[in-house]
């Protein structure tokens, strides 16, 4: 970051000028897949847009946003750690975004900022084939923005959620607006998910819980995707538990976010092929 704190370009644009400029602001940058699926999109579906990646501090938050109408930016996707403060930003909020309290979308209509969430429908696309979940247990790992999109779609699946962070406070504070109940790892589950950024690179040693604590035949899904394989999928599929890295949920969130501004929806199964390409080459990241 510069001294000042301006939001700065990633990556550099080498092709002129697209009729549609989208990107995702985050801080800090240098994880993020999420140029290549776009990009992956705009190409299939014909789309003259291009998307960049922003490292946006924190305290520079407000001007990115007010940015969108000054650069005529269509679309921004919300990463950490702003997925939380950027709704106050916004003109308008979406029913979805303001029931999870979190954003990871904002789409510019005319000179109106709306803030929208698709990571909710991430989860539920990447959920649906491992069904039927309706009156299952599920236990949800943390009480973040990402939680609070989980929560959200498990509770739109008719699952009993139970919520446990290092922060009881806040996962009380989850559930008593979103439902479900404040408990332990100890209890039982058929399906985990670990929605806190634990095991994300470069903390690849890290797991939220530990091996002892996977309960064999649940479903984990963890929704870091880089590495691909955590240690948590790991150590989860040495215990007999079945598996979901986080790359299907960052694509079907993206397929949304796309069709929010364009009106098209690209195949999922194409940026998933994109997204695979990319850590091909990686191997700390697979």
């Amino acid at each position: 970051m510069t001294a000042n704190h301006e939001a700065r370009p990633v990556q550099a644009l080498d092709e002129g000028p697209a009729r549609e400029l989208c990107g995702i602001i985050l801080h800090p940058a240098g994880h993020t897949l999420s140029p290549i699926l776009h990009q992956a999109a705009y190409a299939a579906l014909g789309l003259d847009a291009v998307y960049l990646a922003f490292d946006v501090a924190p305290s520079a938050l407000e001007g990115a946003v007010a940015g969108m109408r000054a650069l005529g930016v269509r679309q921004l996707s919300v990463s950490l750690p702003h997925k939380e403060a950027v709704l106050k930003l916004a003109n308008h909020i979406s029913p979805e975004a303001q029931q999870i309290g979190a954003a990871n979308t904002l789409t510019r209509t005319d000179d109106a900022i709306v803030a929208d969430n698709t990571d909710w429908v991430g989860v539920l696309r990447t959920l649906e084939p491992h069904g039927p979940w309706k009156g299952r247990r599920a236990t949800v790992l943390g009480a973040g923005g990402a939680a609070r999109a989980v929560v959200y779609a498990l509770r739109h699946l008719g699952m009993d959620v139970l919520v446990t962070n290092r922060t009881r406070e806040r996962a009380s504070r989850l559930v008593d607006e979103l439902g479900g109940r404040v408990g332990s790892i100890n209890e039982p589950y058929d399906l985990l998910v670990n929605a806190t950024p634990l095991g994300l690179q470069p903390q690849v040693d890290a797991s939220p819980v530990g091996a002892e604590e996977l309960q064999p035949r649940a479903l984990i899904f963890d929704t870091v995707y880089r590495p691909l394989e955590t240690r948590l999928l790991r150590e989860a599929a040495a215990r007999g538990c079945r598996t979901q890295d986080g790359l299907d949920m960052l694509v079907h969130q993206a397929v949304e976010q796309i069709r929010l501004w364009s009106g098209h929806s690209p195949d999922p199964a194409l940026l998933r092929r994109a997204a695979d390409h990319a850590l091909q080459g990686d191997t700390a990241l697979r």
